[in-house]
């Protein structure tokens, strides 16, 4: 196997391996189809950039596709963002297309169903619907309206078009097999009433198509080939399929190509809520300014906190093309934006808490301008000016009155340098009446040659201007924000995650330019904010210089540890399963015997859905493999169906070298 060969992705071989089974590369085409019903965040820049970066490396178009249909919930705003948030990534579409311009044709095929006796329009109510649905284990019943005739479907759904019933009172669905072990198979709403103006629509329409319908349908219209999602639509396959399979009927004189769904795991990131429903409440409710508030997980957010194209795109490619789902640590994140600003962002002086400094034996009347290094990481960052005089500030907690021999900062008696200036040494402090430090008094020293530990960043008072500065930090305090299921995503806000703070600055700065970034040297990376004007600026803090999280951790696990042992016993019972799994093969025959009856226990607790997407475990985990096949097996007992992926699944492990794995696939 060639090194080209192993960097590949999963998605990637899939590809390659139909274009040596005869796909012409021509006929390569993928999109990227939000429903522009929020902003795009942080999760949805893997979607982005494997669709993009497909289309990058194939050479092939690339559609970005809105799926708008669901009125009630779209706006022409959200369109908007999500142009310019993708432009702004550095991505180029093909073509700019919308499902709501496939109405018609979308009309045209489910009356085509109906006339085959594929579809049909029920009059119940979504109450009575839900419970002939039944259970992952147990079948759905029909509902009476299932054998209405063709002619009555028909007449029914013309006039729901047409506008003549209430929204409620009737759907058209799907007819296909209620007592399939997928559930979504059991007769899917295709059609729902509901009056609501369409941003691009208007009032055209008063029945609007499903998701699973629509979306389906808008790839196979487009011709796309690969139609690339996230983990939780692999349910949604078989449906995807049925869908396109029976349309395929009706136009496959001029739409040849079927397209092919495949799975990817979504990026999931600690300390971070990735649901736009609950990101909606969060600007509803004014918890932060607005879907651009920094610390949003969305792109635009991300962009005025100072984030660049670039840092997103290194993170998504480290965060690399998986089948499983896992959660990334924003610090990962963090990193990426950090490493590129490092090498692009001009350092500067800045102080956010001063305390004043006055050198004694330096001339009142006299001031310096003194070359200072833009940015050591860039050559060609040049030089620059900084003024230096009498009284300064530093920030205040660079000073002790009385200090150990470890802190290298300013103490009385003690030396220090600073920044691209001289040696100072404190001599003696100035307090208020409460016993609070105002000023330090320190002497210079022209030899900057002799050795002194510490450096510290400064500004002229007399040369300083001021600007707001507003220091962000994570949103929420807990690592999984929305993962607690009996308490609300809203108890772990961090209500320190946004401090205003006067800063006073270098005067340079009184020239930088919205969206500008700039390391203040030893606070962070900053960038310049929209709300700044020519007679105040403003800047957002995007990262500090190192991660003030990190320290947190183990005491954060610690408690997890000592207090949260009885919340263990509530994960998902999947998940026990597979971590049960892990080690499986490595325990002896007894301890074996254990753990089965133990998963054997659990399986009761798992969904078929929940199930499936372990079927496409690593070879080399045959433990977790091993677990999903006992597990199985109890699936199969309380009335689950065996189906495609199932057999496949029993096939694969009855060829395995793992003679545990084999001897279980064989009771199956």
């Amino acid at each position: 196997m060639s090194e080209e060969t192993k960097s590949l992705n999963f998605i990637e071989h899939i590809i390659e391996e139909d274009l040596a089974n005869g796909l012409a590369k021509e006929k390569l085409r993928f999109r990227f189809p939000p429903e522009p019903n929020g902003y795009l965040h942080i999760g949805h820049t893997k979607a982005i950039g494997i669709s993009f970066g497909l289309g990058e490396k194939y050479n092939a178009p690339v559609n970005l596709r809105f799926d708008d249909t669901n009125p009630s919930k779209e706006e022409q705003e959200y369109v908007d963002a999500i142009k310019r948030d993708i432009a702004w990534l550095g991505y180029q579409w093909e073509n700019e297309l919308y499902s709501s311009d496939y109405f018609d044709k979308l009309y045209e095929w489910a009356v085509q169903l109906i006339k085959d006796g594929k579809a049909y329009v029920d009059s119940q109510t979504s109450e009575a619907m839900a419970e002939q649905k039944g259970t992952p284990t147990q079948p759905g019943t029909n509902s009476p309206y299932r054998d209405r005739s063709v002619e009555e479907n028909l007449d029914l759904f013309q006039r729901m078009k047409a506008g003549e019933f209430p929204a409620g009172t009737h759907v058209l669905r799907a007819k296909i097999d209620m007592e399939d072990p997928n559930m979504l198979m059991r007769d899917p709403i295709m059609y729902r009433i509901m009056y609501a103006h369409h941003h691009r629509t208007g009032d055209e329409w008063c029945i609007y198509p499903m998701y699973d319908w629509t979306h389906g349908e808008s790839d196979y219209i487009e011709q796309i080939s690969h139609s690339l999602c996230s983990l939780e639509f692999k349910p949604h396959r078989k449906l995807y399929d049925w869908f396109k399979e029976n349309v395929h009927e009706y136009a496959k004189d001029y739409l040849p190509l079927l397209p092919k769904q495949r799975e990817f795991a979504r990026l999931n990131l600690s300390y971070t809520i990735m649901s736009k429903r609950k990101l909606l409440k969060l600007v509803e409710d004014k918890v932060v300014s607005g879907w651009d508030d920094p610390r949003m997980p969305t792109i635009s957010g991300l962009r005025r906190r100072g984030y660049t194209p670039n840092s997103i795109r290194e993170f998504i490619k480290k965060v690399g093309v998986a089948k499983r789902e896992n959660v990334i640590d924003v610090s990962l994140l963090e990193f990426c934006i950090r490493e590129d600003l490092n090498k692009s962002a001009n350092r500067v002086m800045a102080v956010l808490d001063p305390l004043k400094v006055v050198i004694t034996n330096y001339p009142e009347d006299k001031e310096e301008w003194l070359e200072a290094e833009n940015n050591q990481e860039d050559d060609s960052a040049g030089y620059r000016k900084v003024p230096f005089s009498r009284e300064i500030y530093i920030e205040k907690e660079d000073f002790k009155e009385e200090a150990s021999s470890k802190f290298f900062r300013l103490k009385l008696g003690g030396e220090v340098r600073l920044k691209n200036a001289y040696i100072i040494k404190a001599n003696n402090v100035v307090k208020d009446k409460d016993g609070h430090i105002t000023e330090v008094h320190c002497t210079y020293d022209t030899d900057t040659s002799k050795k002194v530990k510490g450096t510290l960043h400064w500004v002229s008072i007399k040369h300083a201007i001021t600007a707001e500065v507003r220091e962000y930090d994570r949103l929420f305090m807990h690592e999984s924000p929305d993962g607690d299921k009996e308490k609300d995503f809203m108890e772990f806000l961090n209500p320190n995650s946004l401090k205003i703070k006067t800063g006073y600055l270098e005067p340079g700065l009184a020239r930088a330019k919205v969206g500008e970034r700039f390391q203040f040297q030893r606070l962070g990376y900053f960038v310049v904010d929209e709300d700044s004007t020519s007679d105040k600026l403003v800047f957002n803090k995007t990262v500090g210089l190192r991660d003030s999280w990190a320290k947190q951790k183990p005491k954060a696990q610690a408690n997890t540890q000592t207090k949260s042992k009885p919340q263990q016993q509530k994960r998902p019972a999947i998940s026990v399963i597979q971590q049960l799994g892990k080690k499986y093969t490595n325990y002896p025959p007894e301890k074996q015997t254990k753990v089965k009856t133990e998963i054997q226990s659990l399986a009761k607790d798992v969904a078929y859905e929940d199930l499936e997407p372990l079927f496409g475990t690593a070879v080399k985990k045959a433990g977790t493999r091993i677990a999903v096949m006992i597990t199985l097996k109890e699936l199969l007992k309380n009335g689950v169906k065996r189906n495609d992926a199932i057999n496949e699944f029993i096939e694969k492990a009855l060829e395995d070298k793992n003679e545990l794995l084999v001897a279980e696939a064989s009771e199956v």
